[in-house]
Parts: C-alpha cells; sequence; structure tokens
C-alpha cells in the first residue's frame, strides 16, 4: 500500500470534509513566506559576489550562492510531507573527511547541489509568485465575500463587496456570505489539484535518480556490517563459554581420574583409570584447538600480527611473517584477515606441496594489504571446495577482495584487500 498523498485522497468524498485542503493551503501559503527569502538570499549574494573583489571576499560568497539551494532542498523535502507522506530521500552523500573543505569539496561536485541551485533560482523567482497568486486569490474571492456583512455593519450604510459591487441591504451582505462560504469546498479542489502538481514537479527536480537505490545500499552496507559484528560476538560467547565452563571441567576430571589411578590398586580397574585419563587428556587438547579455531585468544590481546606469527610457529611448513600494522585494525577486520590467512596456510600445507611460505602485508592509504605466498606447484582454484571462496565471501563483507594468482608450476599468491580506517597516530 503506498503512502497517502493530497492526489490519492483528492478522488475521495470525505475529501472536502477532511484536513486535506487545510494542508494544500497551508503547503502553498508557505512558500509565500520561504520564496522572498530566498530571492532576496540570491539576489543579495549575487550582487556582493559581483562587486567585491574576487581574490579576497567574492569567491567566498560566490560559493555560498551555489550552496544555497542545499538548506532550501532540505527545507522543501520536510515541507512536501506536508501533502506526500512518502519521504523525498536526501541524495547527497556523507563526506569522506571531516571538516568544512571536505564538506564543500563534495558538495561541489556532486550534481544535486547543482540541480537544488537550479531549484532555488526557479522556486525564488517563478514558483512561489504563482503559488501565493493562486492562494491569494482563493482568500481574497471567499473572504471578501464572507466579510461583506461585516462591512456592512461597519459603515452601516453600504458594503463594497469584493470592489466590484455595492451591497446596501442586510440579505444581500448575508448572501454575498453565504456565496463566499459555498465557494470554499468548490476551490478546495483546484486548490489541492495545484499543490499536487506543485508537489510532483518538486519531486522531480530535487529527487536523484538513484537516491533511493544509494540510501538502500547504504542501509544494507550498514546493516551486513551490523550481521558480521553480532556474528562475532556470538563467536567470542561461544569461545568465552568453551574456555571458562567445558575445558575446566575436563581439566578438572582429568585430575580426579589422575587421583583416582593413585588410590586405585594395580589391575583392570587401574587400566580403565588411565585409559579415561587419557581420552580426557586428548578431549581436553581438541577442545583447546576448537577454542583456537573459534577465536584464538592471541589475536584478542596482542593482535594480528601476533596471532599470525602463531599461526607461523604452528605450520608444518616453515612460514615467513613480514607484517607492518603500526596501529591495531578494527576488531571485524582483525578476525577476517586472520581466518583467511589460516585458511590460505592450511591449503599451503595440504595441497600445494610448497617447501617454504611467507606473509608479507600492511596499511597503506587507508587499506589493509595481505599476502600469502608459496613456492609450491601452483593451480590454486577459488571455485574447487579449498575454502578460498568462502574467504573470498567473508571479505567481501567488509568491501573487501581475495586474488588468487597461481599458474601452472608456482608460485602461488593468495592476497586480501581490506579497507581499513585506523586513528591517526600522528595526531
Amino acid at each position: 500500500m503506498h503512502p497517502p498523498t493530497i492526489w490519492t485522497r483528492l478522488h475521495l468524498r470525505h475529501y472536502v470534509r477532511s484536513g486535506w485542503p487545510w494542508r494544500a493551503a497551508l503547503y502553498l501559503l508557505s512558500s509565500a513566506v520561504l520564496g522572498p527569502i530566498t530571492v532576496l538570499t540570491l539576489v543579495l549574494l549575487a550582487m556582493a559576489g559581483s562587486v567585491l573583489t574576487v581574490v579576497v571576499v567574492g569567491l567566498p560568497l560566490l560559493l555560498v550562492l551555489v550552496l544555497t539551494g542545499v538548506p532550501l532542498a532540505s527545507v522543501e523535502r520536510r515541507r512536501l510531507l506536508l501533502i506526500d507522506s512518502e519521504p523525498l530521500a536526501d541524495p547527497h552523500r556523507e563526506p569522506d573527511r571531516t571538516g568544512l573543505t571536505a564538506w564543500l569539496r563534495t558538495r561541489l561536485q556532486e550534481r544535486a547541489t547543482w540541480r537544488e541551485l537550479g531549484y532555488a533560482v526557479l522556486f525564488g523567482f517563478l514558483l512561489w509568485p504563482l503559488e501565493a497568486l493562486v492562494v491569494g486569490s482563493v482568500l481574497l474571492v471567499c473572504g471578501g465575500l464572507l466579510a461583506a456583512p461585516v462591512m456592512l455593519a461597519v459603515d452601516g450604510e453600504e458594503a463594497r463587496v469584493l470592489k466590484m459591487w455595492i451591497v446596501d441591504s442586510w440579505p444581500g451582505a448575508l448572501s454575498a456570505a453565504l456565496a463566499g462560504l459555498l465557494l470554499l469546498p468548490v476551490f478546495a479542489y483546484p486548490l489541492g489539484a495545484i499543490a499536487a502538481g506543485r508537489a510532483a514537479l518538486t519531486r522531480f527536480l530535487l529527487a536523484s535518480p538513484t537516491g533511493e537505490l544509494n540510501s538502500k545500499i547504504k542501509e544494507l552496507g550498514r546493516s551486513r556490517v551490523r550481521l558480521v559484528d553480532a556474528f562475532e560476538a556470538e563467536r567470542r560467547r561461544i569461545e568465552r563459554d568453551l574456555h571458562d565452563g567445558a575445558q575446566q571441567r575436563l581439566v578438572a576430571l582429568s585430575m580426579t581420574l589422575g587421583l583416582a589411578r593413585l588410590d586405585a590398586p594395580d589391575g583392570p580397574l587401574g587400566s580403565l583409570l588411565a585409559k579415561a585419563q587419557d581420552e580426557a587428556a586428548t578431549a581436553l587438547v581438541e577442545i583447546r584447538e576448537l577454542i583456537r579455531g573459534i577465536h584464538p585468544q592471541v589475536l584478542t590481546d596482542r593482535g594480528l600480527v601476533a596471532a599470525v606469527e602463531d599461526l607461523a610457529d604452528r605450520s608444518t611448513i616453515p612460514v615467513d611473517v613480514d607484517l607492518d600494522l603500526p596501529v591495531r585494525p578494527p576488531e571485524a577486520i582483525e578476525a577476517a584477515v586472520y581466518f583467511a590467512v589460516s585458511e590460505a596456510l592450511a591449503n599451503v600445507a595440504k595441497h600445494s606441496g610448497a617447501s617454504r611460505a611467507v606473509v608479507r602485508g600492511g596499511l597503506d592509504d587507508g587499506q589493509l594489504s595481505v599476502e600469502v605466498e608459496d613456492d609450491g606447484h601452483g593451480g590454486a582454484d577459488t571455485g574447487r571446495g579449498t575454502g578460498l571462496q568462502g574467504v573470498a565471501d567473508r571479505v567481501s563483507v567488509l568491501d573487501g577482495r581475495l586474488r588468487v594468482s597461481s599458474p601452472p608450476g608456482g608460485p602461488t599468491v593468495f592476497r586480501l584487500l581490506v579497507p581499513c580506517s585506523t586513528p591517526d597516530t600522528t595526531a
């Protein structure tokens, strides 16, 4: 179901009895207030920019003139809600950096800014006078007729109605007032139609062709990041539960079995206790590996570099690590890159036939780049079930990319590129 607008309500029987005619009148009448302010601003800025020195003062004034449409368009989007319940999305994008300079650069590069400037000129010099004329005519006609009895009472002898004819009796004055009252619902329909057309023109001029789509894409990106954060938080919770719960119980069980072995006599019971203790020790090793696979503690405590070095130490083939990260990336990026490197090193050990591998990378211009290279026989393919497709899907959630170069005969280069905004360490 579409949101209600004055155009959809204009065809209903109870339109006149609803509040929509008054909303249409208020929408058109508010232009008479906003229009002169717009005209005055445009004229003053244009005159000041042309009179004063361009290098010293005029250039900032011209920039302000260009940006005049931005606040006007913002007001128009809110004013449009009087007769159109569907919000008009803001087509402007957020600047990449903070500060006035970045904001100005972003706005001046957007087509929406120049479209809004054109709308401001059209609104200031053409639209609002027409709207004021329409509403003023309705108010003048209906108000003049309704005021006939009042004017006759004040004058005592006659009343000039709409400056067109003279009424000198109470029946005539009351008839004029009745005509004005009957004209109000008659005028409500053309007034609503004009307001609907004016709203359609505003939506056409101020709506960006891709504004709605960009807004949805941004919201999709934000919800995707929230899902990743929730997923990581759940992984961390499971890791804590296993570490503080199941692992501690297995340690206690292994110690209890060991004490029981000391007190048990030699024989079948002692052998069963020894076997049970060995099974408990094996389960403890496995659960520790599981905990490390969910979210290693070294990644939380010491960061990505230390976690990758720990992976290299546990690898079955020699791995050199050359990671230069002056600051820690965000947790979600650290986790994604860690598990990607873990998968890559696992593939190197299982499938590549390599004798050595190297992990290198660092931060460069807001992007984290990590490479895993081996001297194996090559032939790695993201579509052959090696887990690389899962890595690609995981980093794509963070707007990252996975690139794999693995010609027959090698070498295989597994490269991750992830946008990474980190605090400015030089500040």
